[in-house]
């Protein structure tokens, strides 16, 4: 029998609040009952809330494409991000996330992502560079590799400076210690604490996001500068500080793009990290499969061209690439609120209740797909596999809040697993299986080992 890929071991149905709380803290996943992996929906009840995690598609088509202004994002959610995003899309709701969205949503049109690539290629070959020196001291923790790669690509894509920059390199550093911090786990995503009662948040964290927004505004305010001495380069930030709102004619004002840049730099960076992690340990795992993207990517890439028509010939690297998000999405949950009384399933929900989304449970549903916790990048040529990236493949969101970067992760993620597997062959270490904890986005508890040897 195949091994499968590593899955967190589900906790027991029914735990006290306080246990609950304690599992949440030390990772979501494993926070969480097995019977999620088979229920249409689940109630959770707590003296504070109810919460209800829905699988059922034709309710996540409802609450995210049909009737997305009835069911905003959780105010919960906003309370363990709030130092550091402050009110990026990411969290805000109502006019003011249509307006954000209004004027990010250009910079990510197809024509913007093909003048941007070649900023994403040359990150791509200068991380496969770091590589090359990186592993010839033994065993190489993958993450921490990805992590620095897509940092690479969300600087040169917003900023036009690489990685190497001094702010860019801080602002990286700094990263990393915040998520350290756990900044998610906060006693008001959990109690309805009124605004006016401070939330404790760890030091760190208040530090660390301080430095970072610290750190970005330079950024920002040096760029406003540039723009208006002429001089500015075309690239993501430009766009987006240059690009008014149609319907009132503002634009992003500097403590604003601090908000933007905050979440472009955590959604860009982190989740696309976390997606080539998992999915250059996959292909470890699966040897045959990592031949075939070798195969496919000696072919199609040329390190010394960056040819935009390159990322069309990854079609096998590209379903790989979706296969690992399945497996394991970076963002495991979304929480929304609604704002009206509904009935799901034969139930009455109460207004302000949490609708909890979960990519996770949703991608490895088994009443939705075939073998949900294989490996296996063809299940997307059978009619399974078709209907489930239409009803329960949800990496990015979907409806009004997809996320507006998709088009530039779908192009960057198997890219860069291309360039990566071009140049090096992974193999897995034995006794160091990773174990996937989410927290931010889903990672691995002690870090992806794996042994690499130039090709």
């Amino acid at each position: 029998m195949t091994k499968q890929p590593p899955k967190p071991q589900s906790r027991a149905d029914k735990v006290s609040l306080l246990q609950y709380l304690k599992l949440f803290k030390r990772d979501i996943l494993s926070a969480q009952p097995a019977r999620l992996y088979h229920a249409w929906m689940a109630e959770f009840r707590t003296p504070f809330f109810r919460s209800y995690m829905i699988n059922q598609p034709e309710l996540i088509k409802t609450v995210l494409r049909e009737r997305p202004d009835d069911f905003p994002k959780s105010e919960r959610i906003k309370e363990g991000l709030a130092p550091l995003l402050g009110e990026s899309v990411f969290v805000t709701n109502g006019e003011v996330w249509k307006r954000q969205r209004r004027i990010i949503d250009p910079a990510f049109e197809g024509g913007r992502l093909r003048e941007i690539f070649p900023a994403i290629w040359d990150a791509g070959v200068a991380s496969v560079a770091r590589l090359k020196t990186q592993s010839q001291d033994g065993p190489v923790e993958i993450e921490s590799v990805t992590s620095h790669a897509a940092a690479d690509v969300i600087f040169r894509t917003l900023f036009s400076i690489p990685i190497e920059n001094e702010v860019a390199g801080a602002v990286f550093s700094e990263f990393r210690k915040y998520q350290k911090t756990q900044p998610i786990v906060n006693l008001a995503a959990f109690l309805p604490i009124p605004k006016w009662v401070p939330r404790f948040f760890k030091k760190e964290t208040k530090e660390t996001a301080k430095s970072i927004r610290g750190l970005i505004k330079q950024l920002t305010v040096a760029r406003m500068q540039e723009i208006e001495n002429g001089t500015a380069p075309d690239d993501l930030a430009t766009k987006i500080m240059t690009t008014a709102d149609p319907l009132t004619g503002e634009k992003f004002t500097a403590e604003e793009m601090v908000d933007q840049v905050a979440i472009f730099f955590l959604a860009g960076h982190e989740t696309s990290a976390s997606a080539l992690g998992w999915a250059l340990y996959l292909l470890a795992m699966y040897p045959e499969w990592q031949e075939k993207v070798a195969a496919e990517a000696t072919q199609a890439i040329d390190p010394d061209v960056p040819y935009f028509s390159a990322v069309s010939k990854l079609r096998t690297t590209r379903d790989v690439f979706r296969e690992a998000m399945r497996l394991y999405p970076p963002v495991p949950m979304m929480v929304r609120e609604n704002t009206c009384p509904v009935r799901f399933r034969d139930r009455d929900i109460p207004k302000g209740s949490q609708i909890v989304l979960s990519p996770w449970h949703l991608h490895r549903h088994e009443r939705l797909w075939d073998n949900p916790d294989d490996f296996d990048p063809d299940r997307f040529k059978t009619p399974n596999g078709k209907q489930g990236l239409r009803d329960a493949y949800i990496p990015f969101s979907a409806g009004s809040r997809v996320c507006p970067g998709s088009g530039f992760a779908m192009i960057e993620g198997p890219l860069l697993l291309g360039m990566f597997v071009r140049a090096f062959k992974f193999e897995v270490i034995d006794g160091r299986e990773p174990v996937p904890v989410a927290h931010l986005t889903v990672r691995s508890k002690d870090g992806i080992w794996l042994k690499l040897t130039p090709r």
